[in-house]
């Protein structure tokens, strides 16, 4: 429970009404009951904060609402992000190593982590305090993870990967599989060893069964901050920047590198050896076949500025009638070329 106010200065914002009412919990605007906060960042709900019975709303500046307490801030969102954590996430407790944990004598545990039964630590592994593995984790050796991590179960580490502080892999997820190469041998394939790396800076949080591959040579590396969704491939030697959204089923060819807050959404592509600019979007399947400049929206494949892919997308559907169209007066343009003839 905290008092409105105290959950206004969590937030850095304002109270209008009952600044001492009690707050126990986050709920939706439609199910939110006394004693509950919910809050409005879009404005197509605001018409719902009638019936809405809850003890206070997080709303924007400038929003004229009667009769209810309110928590005023520029952004929300982020408050409703910000307060939900702070009421409802329970702070993971240290139980140190835990029986039935397999852990390589050569590998150091931070006393303050938590390792789950049906977990497998490697050798010369190094774990950091307030991280916490889960059961069926498997670590391979020499991975380093930092502290405040968060790894689910059944993720994988493979061997030499890196991860900073405050790292979330979500369950399945697998860090440093080998990358995708073969080298032409006649009719056959031989494989490449992959004796690269992974590395996943401060902040960045993995999405279940996604996938990041190992570098051939030097690193595949994922900046501070990123945030990649479920079942996302990402190649070897790729560089993925800082700040990035990733959304799932989208994936990244080997070699490629992408700038810093870049955003891309359901089952975009991104072929190999290209480079993408800082404050690029790209739409749901849309695919980059070649470099995109900085600071551009885009979709389709290929890419076209976004304003002009919905022109284009909109045109679809009278294609079959513009055919038909164009069939007609095709005809008659013969029609009248054989008349001009016969004179």
């Amino acid at each position: 429970m905290a008092k409105l106010q105290q959950l206004a200065d969590l937030v850095g914002g304002e109270v209008s009404g009952d600044a001492e009412i009690e707050i126990g919990q986050v709920a939706p605007i439609d199910k939110a009951q006394a004693g509950d906060i919910t809050f409005v960042a879009n404005p197509k709900y605001l018409p719902q904060l009638k019936s809405c019975q809850a003890s206070a709303v997080i709303l924007s500046p400038g929003i004229d609402v009667s009769g209810q307490n309110l928590l005023i801030c520029a952004n929300p969102y982020l408050a409703f992000a910000k307060i939900l954590t702070f009421l409802q996430v329970s702070p993971r407790p240290v139980k140190g190593i835990m029986p039935g944990a397999l852990v390589s004598e050569s590998a150091v545990v931070d006393p303050a982590a938590t390792i789950y039964p049906g977990c497998v630590i490697g050798e010369r592994v190094t774990i950091g305090s307030g991280t916490t593995l889960y059961p069926g984790v498997a670590v391979y050796a020499d991975v380093t993870i930092g502290e405040d991590c968060v790894v689910h179960a059944n993720v994988v580490i493979r061997e030499g990967c890196h991860l900073h502080d405050r790292v979330i892999l979500q369950p399945a997820a697998v860090i440093g599989s080998d990358g995708f190469g073969f080298a032409p041998d006649g009719a056959k394939y031989y494989k490449i060893p992959q004796v690269g790396v992974v590395v996943l800076e401060d902040d960045v949080e993995i999405g279940a069964n996604t996938s990041i591959d190992r570098a051939a040579l030097g690193v595949t590396l994922i900046r501070r901050g990123t945030k990649i969704d479920n079942l996302v491939q990402i190649g070897h030697n790729v560089e993925v920047g800082e700040d990035c959204i990733l959304v799932s089923q989208s994936g990244i060819a080997g070699s490629s590198k992408v700038g810093n807050h870049c955003t891309f959404g359901g089952q975009a592509a991104i072929a190999g050896h290209l480079t993408i600019g800082d404050n690029v979007m790209i739409g749901g399947r849309g695919g980059a076949t070649g470099n995109v400049a900085p600071n551009q929206i885009l979709s389709g494949l290929p890419l076209m500025p976004h304003k002009k892919w919905l022109r284009a997308t909109m045109t679809l559907p009278k294609l079959p009638e513009m055919r038909k169209d164009m069939q007609q007066m095709q005809k008659r343009l013969d029609e009248l070329e054989a008349l001009l003839k016969e004179k």
